[in-house]
């Protein structure tokens, strides 16, 4: 007996639920056919950022400044060659073409910013670079105090509406856990055009050096317990929402995309475990899914897909505050073992 591993994401029929979530291991070429060969489902790239494009928009105008008005014909198109001028966007744009050249697994390009201006030209501009979808990761950090969290949630909206009015290829968006009402924001972005929801964004947190009195970029590959809050959302927005769902955050290994898809999501997305492990790491998972299929009697992807999500477990409320209160009661301190 087999198990028929394929899925449904953004519209694509990929052959398993294992997507290379964007992370270094995605910027390379060589290690994107390494991960194809290994079993990966698609593919999401490094994330094109907002800053980048503006810092290279900058840079191209002020070396076109450069000696404008000191010949006559200046005014009439001369441009002054550039000097270290690093084209971040080409490269990204080029990595795009390649992908899509050289792969037959779908390849997800991705966005990174927060307000609306020249996205929709990006977006255009990848999906013509070959782009089978494109990932929304939006990650916005509200330091002003004038600012509501309705404001907040009115610029995402905007955003992923701009996004979505500018090209034909599927939009998904990648958000954080920390709004006020999760349920009701994630049918918002819904409404606004995303074709998906990824769970969730790790929004990496800077450090402190008290040596140099600095404030320094600080980066830890994430842990499989921070799978829980994916499972909780995943779980109770898969009857809420006609959309997809990929978990991502905390999965490492076969029994995280399992519980994954028990809740319900459609494909499962993995960085972390592949910059630790390589892209050997994705067969493995492939392999240890499969059996556990097996095992279990599951004939597909499909069937497990949403079994223990809110929706279908007797108990609907231990995804919210009844889980909470049975894990405080029934904890019992180490240290009371010992003595």
């Amino acid at each position: 007996m087999t198990v028929d591993m394929t899925t449904r994401y953004l519209g694509l029929t990929l052959a398993n639920p294992v997507v290379a979530s964007s992370s270094p291991m995605t910027g390379d070429m060589d290690r994107l056919l390494q991960l194809q060969e290994a079993g990966i489902a698609a593919v999401v790239l490094p994330s094109l950022f907002e800053e980048q494009v503006e810092h290279e928009a900058m840079a191209m105008h002020n070396s076109l400044e450069v000696g404008a008005g000191a010949f006559a014909e200046a005014t009439d198109g001369y441009l002054p060659e550039v000097q270290g001028y690093t084209p971040t966007v080409r490269d990204h744009i080029q990595l795009v073409e390649r992908a899509h050249a050289e792969l037959s697994v779908p390849v997800i390009a991705s966005l990174n910013g927060v307000s609306t201006g020249g996205w929709t030209l990006y977006a255009r501009i990848l999906e013509e670079a070959g782009a089978d979808a494109i990932e929304l990761n939006v990650y916005l950090v509200t330091a002003d105090p004038t600012m509501s969290g309705q404001q907040i949630e009115r610029q995402y909206l905007d955003l992923v509406s701009s996004i979505r009015g500018s090209v034909d290829i599927p939009v998904a968006v990648k958000i954080g856990p920390f709004f006020s009402s999760m349920a009701h924001m994630a049918g918002q972005l819904v409404d606004a055009g995303a074709d998906a929801l990824v769970l969730f964004n790790r929004f990496y947190q800077p450090d402190i050096d008290i040596h140099t009195l600095s404030v320094t970029p600080s980066l830890e590959l994430s842990a499989h317990q921070e799978l829980r809050p994916v499972l909780r959302w995943i779980s109770i927005l898969r009857s809420q929402l006609e959309c997809g769902l990929a978990g991502t955050t905390g999965v490492h290994s076969a029994p995280e995309v399992v519980k994954l898809l028990l809740a319900g999501a459609d494909v499962t997305m993995m960085a972390s475990a592949l910059l630790r492990g390589g892209p050997d790491q994705v067969r493995t998972v492939l392999d240890h899914l499969a059996k556990w299929l097996l095992e279990h009697e599951y004939e597909s992807v499909d069937q497990a897909r949403g079994s223990v999500s809110q929706q279908n477990v007797d108990d609907p409320s231990v995804f919210e505050r009844a889980n909470y209160m049975k894990t405080l009661v029934s904890y019992s301190a180490e240290w009371s073992s010992r003595h």
